[in-house]
C-alpha cells in the first residue's frame, strides 16, 4: 500500500521545551478557514485533504450542540518534536529493502511535505532486544574503556541514522538510552535478566555515556540528550539493569551529572526514569526533590506499557508530575503495540491506541513523543529474544514491499501538522467520544486534532471564541484542522 500525502506546514524553529507565555494573546477566527485532513476506518482516507471550512459568528452553544472548543489565547508547553526510535532492527530491515523502497521509507517518515515530518529520534547505547545479537563496545573487564569502539553500529545503524537525518533536512533531535552496562559491571554478570550496576563501576559506567556520545558525534551524529537507563524496574529476558529511585537519584548527582559536566556535555538534556507511567510520580519526586540531583535533570521520560498489569493508561500520573514540578519536562520515550501478528497489520485499533495516548500525553504537558521501532520486518523483528512487536511501517522482506499500518497515519495526524516549536493551546470537547488537543505553530497556524473512537458519525461545531465552523467526525477516525 502506498501512502497518500498532502502539503504540510513549513518546518519551524526547534523549541526545547521552554516555558510557554502565560499572558493571553488575542486571537480571532473571524474570516479564517480550516483545512481538514482525515484518516478514517472503512474509507480510503489516509491523511486526506477535504474541503476547507469557513468560520461564522456563533453565540453561546446549548448543551445539545456538540462542540470542540479551542482557545488559542491560553498557552502551555512548547513542542520539542515527534518521532520514533532508530534501532538495530529498524536499520537491518531497512538495508534489506530495495533502494527504491528505502527512499520511499525515508520520505514517508522524514519529509515534511511528502511524508509526516518526523523531527525526534531515539537510539540505544549498546545492544537491546531489537538487535540481532547482544554486544558491547568494550572488551570484558575493561573498566578504563581503553578498547571502546562503536564498530558494531557502523555496518547498519550509523548509516541508517545518517540517512534519516539527511531526509529530515539535516537536523534530527536525537537522544540515546542504555539497556545495560557490560556484564562485568553488574551484580549478575549478565547483559540480560536485570541485575544492578556494581558500586565500584559507577564512575566507569558514567564515563561510558560520554565515550558513546563522543564517538557518535565524531561520526557526524549530534546527540541532543540521554536517558539514564531504559526500563529500570524491569527484569527482562533481554538487556536490562535495575535501579531503585534512590539509586538512580544518587547515580545522577554523584556520577552521571558531574561526569557529563566535566566532559563538556553539560548542555545535553538528561532524562530520568524512562519507564512506565505507573511509578512515574514516585520516581520523579524521589529524583527531583533532591536539589543536587534535580539540577542535572532536564526531564522525566515515560513509556505506556503499564497496561501489562491490566490497568488502563495512567495519564493522571503525568499530570501530577507536571503540577508538582512545572519546570521539569515530560517526554514520552517509548511505546509500541506488542505481540506481533502479521494477520493484524490492518487492525484499526493499532492507530487508535496511538491517537488516544498522544492526545492525552500532550494534554498532560508532554513536550516530545517518541514511538519505538520506526520499521520492523514481517516477523515483528529482528529480535534476539523473540519479543516481536508492531511498528507503524512493516517491511515484508520477502517481497520488498512496505506495509503502512494505520498507526503511521494516526501519528502523522500530529507530526505532519504540529511542528517543533508549536505551543499547546487550550481545547476541550463536550462529548467523551470525541478527544482533542490543539497547538499553535510558530507561523501562526492553529492545528486542532479531533479523534472519534466511537461507531457513530458525529456532527459538531469547531468553536473558537464566538466563531464556529460546522464539520463532521466519521466513525473511528482522526482529523486535523489547520486554521490559517
Amino acid at each position: 500500500m502506498t501512502p497518500k500525502f498532502f502539503p504540510t506546514l513549513l518546518l519551524t524553529a526547534l523549541g526545547l521545551g521552554r516555558a510557554a507565555a502565560q499572558t493571553p494573546t488575542p486571537y480571532s477566527a473571524a474570516g479564517k478557514q480550516a483545512q481538514v485532513y482525515t484518516t478514517a476506518q472503512g474509507t480510503d482516507q489516509r491523511l486526506t485533504a477535504g474541503a476547507a471550512l469557513s468560520f461564522q459568528p456563533a453565540g453561546q452553544p446549548v448543551e445539545t450542540q456538540v462542540c470542540v472548543f479551542v482557545d488559542p489565547s491560553h498557552q502551555f508547553q512548547t513542542l520539542l518534536g515527534i518521532g520514533g526510535a532508530l534501532t538495530d532492527a529498524s536499520a537491518e530491515t531497512f538495508f534489506k529493502l530495495p533502494k527504491a523502497q528505502q527512499q520511499e521509507f525515508l520520505q514517508a517518515y522524514y519529509n515534511g511535505t511528502s511524508g509526516i515530518g518526523y523531527s525526534l529520534a531515539r537510539t540505544h547505547i549498546g545492544s537491546c532486544d531489537f538487535s540481532s545479537a547482544s554486544y558491547t563496545y568494550i572488551k570484558e573487564g575493561d573498566k578504563d574503556l581503553k578498547s571502546f569502539s562503536v564498530k558494531p553500529d557502523e555496518k547498519y545503524r550509523i548509516p541508517f541514522i545518517k540517512q534519516a537525518t539527511a531526509a529530515a533536512g539535516g537536523k534530527l533531535t536525537l537522544f540515546v538510552s542504555p539497556w545495560t552496562p557490560p556484564a562485568f559491571m553488574k551484580t549478575n554478570h549478565d547483559l540480560l535478566h536485570g541485575g544492578k550496576l556494581l558500586p565500584e563501576y559507577r564512575q566507569a559506567w558514567a564515563n561510558h555515556y560520554v565515550k558513546f556520545i563522543e564517538a557518535y558525534e565524531k561520526q557526524g551524529i549530534p546527540i541532543w540528550g540521554l536517558t539514564v537507563q531504559n526500563e529500570e524496574m524491569a527484569t527482562q529476558k533481554w538487556e536490562s539493569c535495575l535501579y531503585t529511585a534512590e539509586e538512580e537519584r544518587d547515580f545522577i548527582k554523584e556520577y552521571l551529572g558531574p561526569t557529563l559536566q566535566k566532559g563538556g556535555m553539560g548542555e545535553k538534556k538528561l532524562i530520568a526514569w524512562d519507564h512506565n507511567r505507573d511509578l512515574l510520580y514516585q520516581r520523579a519526586s524521589t529524583v527531583l526533590d533532591d536539589p543536587e540531583a534535580a539540577k542535572y535533570v532536564w526531564g522525566i521520560g515515560y513509556h505506556w506499557y503499564e497496561t501489562w498489569t491490566t490497568s488502563g493508561p495512567l495519564f493522571d500520573n503525568e499530570r501530577r508530575v507536571k503540577e508538582t514540578f512545572p519546570n521539569t519536562n515530560l517526554i514520552f520515550t517509548e511505546g509500541c503495540v506488542e505481540k506481533f501478528n502479521f494477520d493484524q497489520v490492518n487492525d484499526w485499533k493499532l492507530g487508535e491506541r496511538y491517537g488516544n495516548s498522544m492526545i492525552n500525553d500532550f494534554n498532560a504537558g508532554t513536550v516530545g513523543w517518541t514511538d519505538w521501532n520506526v520499521l520492523l520486518d514481517q516477523t515483528g523483528g529482528p529480535n534476539h529474544v523473540g519479543n516481536f512487536c508492531f511498528a507503524p511501517i512493516i517491511a515484508d522482506t520477502r517481497t520488498g514491499k512496505l506495509i503502512y499500518t494505520n498507526a503511521y497515519y494516526y501519528i502523522g495526524q500530529f507530526s505532519k501538522f504540529i511542528r517543533p516549536g508549536a505551543t499547546r493551546i487550550a481545547t476541550t470537547t463536550n462529548r467523551d467520544w470525541l478527544q482533542t488537543t490543539a497547538f499553535r505553530n510558530t507561523d501562526g497556524k492553529v492545528a486542532v486534532v479531533v479523534m472519534n473512537n466511537s461507531d457513530k458519525k458525529q456532527e459538531f461545531q469547531l468553536w473558537i471564541k464566538g466563531q464556529a465552523a460546522a464539520t463532521t467526525s466519521l466513525p473511528h477516525s482522526i482529523a486535523t484542522y489547520v486554521i490559517n
